[in-house]
């Protein structure tokens, strides 16, 4: 009995832990955060990290993998509950955009400059994109297979999708006054209509 109580207290204390370190990490990116700071903000020896991740390098891509599957969990259940795909459509890119994804922007954002020198976080970061993709590229080939969508090209569009809100949501996060939200979702919107071959209105 009391191992089984010392493991569940061990996952407890983890993702505790990631939890923290995701939090300092938005306040102070990857590059900025030591070791100390994380476990100062947890109330926990360092020693204690080095227990659980061994290297500060997977501590950080264990945080950044930790919120970037929340996120994930949250298009696994939308994928779960069904619908067309026009309304899978709909629903990943309200996901998958700044209003849906809250600080992981932050965090992607800044994983992305910290993988060029963190191969573990490069590794995690990459895996986590492809999941998304793969997520896209099967509505859209639904939609066609249905008569839905009309698009030659599914891995074609899927990347110039996630690329344009890639960068439309950098741009929202880093600089805050240059794009509106509501401008922002417009300009995806025409893209997915025209890439998909779809009606305006049809992903309002």
């Amino acid at each position: 009995m009391f191992s089984l109580v010392a493991r569940g207290f061990g996952r407890l204390r983890r993702e505790d832990l990631l939890r923290t370190a995701c939090d300092v990490i938005v306040t102070q990116g990857f590059a900025h955060t030591r070791t100390a700071d994380i476990a100062q903000a947890a109330g926990v020896s360092q020693a204690l990290l080095f227990y659980h991740f061994e290297t500060k390098e997977r501590l950080l891509a264990q945080a950044f993998s930790y919120a970037a599957q929340l996120d994930l969990d949250t298009l696994a259940a939308a994928e779960e509950a069904g619908g067309s795909p026009l309304d899978r459509l709909r629903e990943l890119l309200r996901i998958y955009s700044p209003i849906g994804k809250s600080k992981s922007w932050a965090l992607w954002i800044d994983a992305w400059a910290e993988s060029m020198r963190n191969p573990e976080l490069e590794e995690m970061s990459r895996r986590i994109d492809l999941s998304w993709r793969q997520a896209l590229r099967t509505i859209i080939e639904d939609g066609v297979r249905d008569g839905m969508f009309t698009c030659e090209d599914p891995e074609g569009s899927t990347w110039r999708i996630m690329s344009l809100i890639d960068g439309l949501s950098t741009q929202l996060t880093v600089h805050r006054r240059v794009l509106p939200r509501a401008r922002m979702t417009g300009f995806i919107r025409t893209a997915a209509t025209a890439e998909l071959g779809l009606s305006p209105g049809d992903l309002d």
